[in-house]
C-alpha cells in the first residue's frame, strides 16, 4: 500500500501545541485525534500525517510560508482551517478583510493544484462559539469568511466541513464554554467534535 500524506494547515486551532513541541509534533488538538483514529483504525496502512498549522496565522501568513509548509510537502490530501484570525486581529487594526481573504484564499488553491494536480482539498469552515456581545460581533464577520470557504469548497471541488454548524449543535447539549472556553479555541471535546466531523465527512480513504 502507498504512503498517503494528508497535511493540515492553519493557525493555533491547528497548531494546538505543535509548534512548542506537544504530541510529537502533531500537537495535542484535532489533527492528532485524527492520527490517532486511522492509525488505530487501518494498522496495516502507511499514514504520513504532518501538522503545519501555527498559532496566530491569518491567511496571507499561511501564504507567505506555503512552498515550504505546503508544496514541498506533497500532500495527498491537504486539510485548510484558517480565518478567524483574519476577523481577530483587527483589534490591532491587522486583519485582513474578507474581500482580499477571499482572494488570497483563491490563489492558494489555484497554486497548489497547479503545482500538486490531483491533490484532494478538504476546507474548514471558520467559527466562533460566540458567548458575549464582543464574541457575537465577531462571529458576524466570520460567517462571511465562512460563506467564502463554502463557495470556494464548490469551486474547486473540495470536501467542506460546516464547523460553525457542528459546534451550534453541540451547544444544544452543553454550553458553548465547554466546546470552546474563551469562544476561540477548542477545549478537549471542541476537538473531538472537530475530528469526528473531519473523519465522518472526509473520503480520505479514496
Amino acid at each position: 500500500m502507498m504512503k498517503k500524506t494528508i497535511l493540515f494547515q492553519g493557525d493555533s486551532i491547528t497548531d494546538c501545541g505543535r509548534v512548542s513541541g506537544a504530541g510529537g509534533g502533531m500537537g495535542c488538538g484535532y489533527p492528532a485525534m485524527i492520527l490517532a483514529r486511522l492509525m488505530c483504525d487501518q494498522p496495516e496502512a502507511e499514514w504520513n500525517i504532518i501538522n503545519r498549522g501555527t498559532s496566530g496565522n491569518r491567511i496571507v501568513d499561511l501564504y507567505a510560508r506555503w512552498r515550504v509548509d505546503c508544496l514541498n510537502l506533497n500532500p495527498d490530501v491537504l486539510s485548510i482551517l484558517v480565518g478567524v484570525n483574519d476577523t481577530w486581529h483587527e483589534d490591532n487594526q491587522n486583519g485582513v478583510e474578507v474581500p482580499r481573504y477571499a482572494r488570497f484564499y483563491r490563489e492558494l488553491l489555484e497554486w497548489t493544484l497547479k503545482a500538486r494536480p490531483g491533490v484532494r482539498l478538504v476546507l474548514m469552515e471558520p467559527f466562533i462559539c460566540a458567548q458575549n456581545e464582543k464574541l457575537e460581533i465577531m462571529l458576524a464577520d466570520v460567517r462571511q469568511r465562512a460563506e467564502v470557504v463554502k463557495s470556494l469548497a464548490k469551486e474547486f471541488d473540495a470536501v467542506f466541513i460546516p464547523l460553525q454548524s457542528v459546534f451550534e449543535a453541540a451547544s444544544q447539549r452543553a454550553p458553548m464554554a465547554h466546546w470552546a472556553a474563551d469562544g476561540v479555541h477548542p477545549t478537549p471535546a471542541g476537538h473531538q467534535l472537530i475530528a469526528d466531523a473531519w473523519l465522518n465527512l472526509t473520503p480520505w480513504q479514496g
